[in-house]
């Protein structure tokens, strides 16, 4: 069976229409709640722990801990017309007759539209909690994708017009920022916008810099720069207050947006001489046409909220951000190769 990349899925889930009857159901669920559909007595075993353990991981460079999904669990026989629709789906299949090696297969609309349904056949227990094990971030991966793929479809239709027309009149660059984000500053080459409430607050920040070559995509230099343009544009109440990175706790790695290289940093900011502080996730990436560096940051400020829905809304825009060369596609798509698609009906 041929592999797919993530962009083929995405396609999928945009595009493919629900065949089988017009009044197909949207799934159901909260966005990153997942439906486990395993016996009882398997779950609760080291084999269903094994998958357990992979979903209950928590969401990285958080303040505090949160994970990554919302799990539940059902066995096959009470899995039903009202269960199938949820949103995200893994059935686990353990039979020594049916199958001689582990694989996971996805499928996408399978009962209801917007659905993905995962499936990951094994030969043994054993051979399933290795897989698991071996595949842990792939199966996070490939599941928090498609909800930031569920998210850039909404933001299509639903985004913040002010934060897309001060990046097209900035940068030349269109961004489909969350609707929320209505309050806004510029500067010189730097733009802000933010949701501006007591609670959970949601930023968005886009700046830009020469390029200087691939040395300029190191932690060291990205975090200087960070640093310089958040003191110069975003200081804080007080002289001698502004916003710095917590470089003990950021993480850095190169990824691909729109076919093209990125580079990520996700961890903590703090404001200087102040009790303040939250999550960030910022792409940097590099405007040819233009000669210089574009980076798009999301940062939270929410001390009495949970916050792994309000930074995964803004990591999911960041992708959105489109370059003044670039056609715009709606996908995130990183290779998943050790996942195929399940042409069974």
């Amino acid at each position: 069976m041929k592999k797919l990349t993530l962009l083929a899925a995405i396609i999928t889930l945009m595009l493919a229409s629900c065949d089988e009857s017009p009044y197909f159901p949207e799934a159901s669920g909260r966005p990153y709640e997942v439906l486990v559909v395993m016996d009882t007595k398997t779950w609760n075993a080291p084999t269903g722990r094994a998958l357990f353990d992979v979903l209950d991981t928590d969401v990285p460079m958080l303040p505090q801990s949160e994970r990554s999904f919302r799990i539940s669990q059902s066995n096959p026989q009470n899995f039903n017309r009202v269960l199938n629709i949820f949103r995200n789906i893994i059935i686990v299949n353990i039979n020594d007759k049916e199958f001689t090696k582990t694989k996971m297969k996805y499928k996408m609309n399978k009962w209801a539209r917007n659905q993905l349904v995962m499936t990951i056949n094994s030969p043994s227990n054993s051979e399933f909690a290795v897989f698991c094990q071996e595949h842990k971030q792939e199966i996070i991966d490939f599941i928090t994708k498609m909800e930031m793929n569920r998210l850039i479809v909404e933001l299509r239709t639903k985004h913040s017009v002010k934060a897309m027309e001060m990046a097209k009149e900035i940068f030349g660059c269109e961004v489909w920022a969350p609707k929320e984000l209505n309050s806004w500053k510029k500067g010189k080459d730097f733009c802000w916008a933010s949701n501006n409430t007591a609670t959970g607050m949601m930023n968005m920040v886009i700046y830009s810099y020469p390029y200087e070559g691939p040395e300029t995509f190191n932690k060291k230099y990205v975090c200087w720069k960070r640093d310089s343009v958040m003191e110069r544009n975003l200081p804080g109440e007080r002289p001698g207050m502004y916003m710095m990175t917590d470089t003990l706790c950021t993480a850095t790695k190169p990824i691909t947006v729109h076919g093209k290289f990125a580079y990520e940093m996700r961890g903590l900011w703090i404001m200087k001489n102040d009790c303040m502080g939250g999550p960030y996730v910022s792409f940097s990436r590099v405007d040819e046409e233009n000669n210089r560096v574009i980076v798009i940051e999301g940062f939270v400020y929410a001390p009495e909220k949970m916050k792994r829905g309000l930074i995964r809304r803004l990591e999911g825009s960041l992708y959105t951000l489109k370059l003044p060369e670039e056609q715009f596609t709606v996908a995130i798509t990183p290779e998943m190769s050790d996942v195929e698609e399940d042409n069974d009906k």
